[in-house]
């Protein structure tokens, strides 16, 4: 593999309304066998299918590469969360299970943990194959077929865990891959035969989404943005938060949901810190996302480079100081010259009613505001649409337990951020969304529960 920012590397047709009915109809026939498997033999393909994605890791994370843009260090990353995630759900299909309730006069109830049927997963660009894996291996593990569209700015890997599920041994057509944008996604939404939509992207498309499925009365779960805060008090450790700061901002050229971009630093570190940050994000190796020093690779197309641009120039207008970064990235490398590059910006001097501050930029751009008092801080943190995530750094825990459980947010952190176990659950507040992924909690949402009661005795009659 070379890469070649800016140039075409491949085709894909998108999947129309013949091409969707097709898929369903092969995942509704694929529902059928897998659905009457014992939870112990489902869980024996999906850990196959985690040996395989876990040894071609490094030709996955290539190929990821590739199709994102982010660097090979962390592609190896998301791929093995991949390979995590499906281990974490193979261990829990068997496992899955009702209870038994006894009734008087020796009659009882049970409940039965049922799957939903063909579930759709839609994903986003910036991770693509995680963000599959996360949607399909509970929703397989419980019983449940899912057809999956990725980003038609990202098709290809995705490709690869459909051929890697049937090399595991799913029944054909379990797991199904079409392509497309708005329109093959609609023709999703509204099909009969779909159980279950779970979306992972912008919050208008969120919306569409969400109305879509409520014509059928389909249960949803919505991933969507996120302005999430990051605050660090002044007993922190200051080279661990400055650390927290740089992840919280710049992984994935800084388009991750749940980035920490709004910091909030309390006035007496405000410039040790804010220093400190800057020397550090001007150090970032930027340029071929395949070499293994490179930290940041290229946004993911031109239209965002200059929409993230936008914001910047627009923070300027509106007051805020660039403190280092913002302009584009040009590599000596001639074969990247067209690529969609830009230096990780620190934005100083800013205020709540910023644009910058209040509108994901989903870029690599972190804009500081100082802060002086913990109930300040919290009050501010929480004065978003958003809830998706939020972060802590300090070394007082009692301080920090009592922020996070302040913060509307869905996901917290306490002297770290970005971290993703897949035993965790992952989701947000207010216009971030709902429903979880990940964790025993992710469950809940590719399953359903059937009660039965049953009388020993005679029936007693009213009438």
């Amino acid at each position: 593999f070379k890469m070649c920012p800016g140039r075409v590397i491949s085709k894909l047709l998108c999947s129309g309304e013949k091409e969707v009915n097709l898929a369903v109809q092969s995942a509704k026939a694929a529902f059928k066998i897998w659905s009457q498997m014992s939870g112990m033999e489902r869980s024996r393909v999906l850990l196959e299918a985690a040996r395989i994605i876990r040894e071609q890791r490094e030709e996955i994370a290539t190929l990821e590469t590739i199709n994102n843009g982010k660097s090979i260090f962390e592609a190896r990353v998301d791929i093995d969360i991949s390979w995590q995630c499906l281990e974490y759900y193979a261990g829990l299909a068997g496992s899955l299970a009702g209870e038994h309730i006894q009734l008087p006069g020796g009659s009882f109830g049970y409940t039965r943990r049922e799957p939903l049927g063909v579930c759709v997963g839609i994903g986003a660009w910036n991770y693509p194959f995680q963000i599959a894996c996360w949607k399909s291996a509970p929703a397989l593990a419980c019983g449940n077929a899912m057809v999956f569209k990725p980003s038609p700015f990202t098709p290809i890997s995705v490709v690869r865990l459909a051929e890697i599920f049937t090399e595991a041994g799913v029944p054909k057509g379990l797991f199904n891959v079409v392509q497309g944008g708005v329109a093959t996604g609609q023709f999703l939404c509204h099909h009969p035969h779909v159980a279950k939509i779970s979306f992972t992207g912008s919050v208008p498309t969120g919306i569409k989404i969400m109305e879509m499925a409520a014509k059928g009365i389909k249960p949803v779960t919505l991933e969507l943005g996120g302005k999430s805060p990051l605050i660090i008090f002044s007993d922190c450790a200051l080279e661990n938060a400055v650390n927290g700061a740089l992840m919280a901002n710049f992984l994935t050229q800084g388009e991750v949901c749940c980035n920490g971009t709004r910091v909030f630093v309390e006035r007496k570190i405000l410039d040790v810190f804010t220093k400190e940050v800057v020397k550090r994000t001007q150090k970032i190796k930027i340029g071929d996302p395949l070499l293994e020093d490179t930290r940041m690779g290229a946004l993911i197309n031109r239209p965002h480079l200059d929409r993230v641009q936008g914001f910047i120039k627009q923070a300027k207008e509106q007051g805020a100081e660039v403190l280092c970064g913002g302009d584009l990235y040009v590599p000596d490398d001639p074969k990247l010259k067209n690529g969609y590059y830009m230096r990780p910006c620190v934005l100083g001097n800013c205020t709540d009613d910023m644009t910058c501050v209040k509108e994901e930029i989903f870029g690599p751009v972190m804009s500081i505001l100082p802060f002086d008092t913990e109930e300040e801080v919290v009050e501010r943190a929480n004065t978003t649409k958003f809830g998706l995530a939020g972060g802590v750094f300090t070394r007082d825990i009692q301080k920090a337990h009592r922020v996070v459980a302040a913060l509307k947010a869905g996901m917290c952190f306490i002297n770290n951020y970005n971290i993703s176990p897949v035993e965790l659950p992952f989701g947000g507040y207010k216009a971030s969304g709902f429903g979880r992924e990940n964790g025993r909690a992710a469950i809940e949402y590719y399953s359903q529960l059937k009660t039965v009661c049953v009388e020993m005795g005679d029936v007693e009659s009213v009438f």
